[in-house]
This record gives structure tokens, C-alpha cells and sequence, in this order.
């Protein structure tokens, strides 16, 4: 019986090891001429899914980034997210946001877009962004 616990324990240890944590803080970001200051996770993601045109997503291309994002913001996983906005282009109601490789490529757009918002890690934050929300 012990041996069947130790080998538990030990497949757990080897699954947890395998399983990828995103220890990275996300930020949302918009342009610094934005006049927006802050925003709360439910209004930041209404964006991420077409519910509001206020504001211009700029999205990452699949990865933890996006992942991590989607399960904290807006409690929902990748295909969940691709399904909303796969609806919304069909029935002609929004244009899917453009998606960018990376976070210095999400910002860079960000930060050329007045009615731009996007999220990025918050060690690639400079002066040509502006935070509006840290996410939890």
C-alpha cells in the first residue's frame, strides 16, 4: 500500500513539474494620449470579446500569455474566446482584433494607436504605453 502511495505521489510531482505556470504579472495597456487612467478586469474584458467598441484589442497569437489573460480577465479559456469572436465575424457584428507575436509587437501597436488596447507583460512597460490595469 505504501508503494501504491509513493508512486502517486510521485506521478503528481513529475505532472505538477510538467505543467507550466505563468508566474509573469500581465498588464492592459493603452496609448499615453488615452485619456483613460483605469480600468477594472470585467471592463477591460468586454473589449477581448467584441462586447464593446470603445476601445481597439490588440491580441497575442496563442500562448501562456493569452491563456493566462483569458482564464484571470475573463474566466474563460482559448476556445471559448475563439468561439465568441468566431460568432461575431460571422454574423458580420465585428472584425476579429489583429493578433501580434509578441508583447513588444502588441505594444509597439498600442502605442501607435490613440484607440488601441492590448495587455503585455509588465517588465516590457515603458513611456510609450500607459497602464490602466494590473491583472490579478
Amino acid at each position: 500500500m505504501h508503494k501504491t502511495i509513493g508512486k502517486l505521489l510521485l506521478a503528481a510531482a513529475v505532472w505538477l513539474a510538467a505543467t507550466p505556470a505563468f508566474a509573469t504579472e500581465i498588464v492592459v495597456i493603452v496609448n499615453p494620449k488615452n485619456p483613460a487612467t483605469r480600468m477594472f478586469s470585467e471592463q477591460a474584458g468586454q473589449f477581448f470579446v467584441g462586447k464593446s467598441a470603445m476601445f481597439t484589442p490588440i491580441e497575442h497569437t496563442d500562448g501562456a500569455l493569452r491563456t493566462e489573460f483569458y482564464k484571470k480577465v475573463l474566466d474563460k479559456d482559448t476556445s471559448q474566446v475563439k468561439a465568441i469572436w468566431s460568432k461575431l465575424v460571422f454574423t458580420g457584428k465585428a472584425v476579429a482584433p489583429k493578433e501580434l507575436a509578441s508583447s513588444a509587437e502588441v505594444k509597439k501597436a498600442v502605442a501607435a494607436d490613440v484607440s488601441a488596447i492590448g495587455y503585455i507583460e509588465k517588465s516590457q512597460v515603458d513611456d510609450t504605453v500607459k497602464v490602466i490595469l494590473t491583472v490579478q
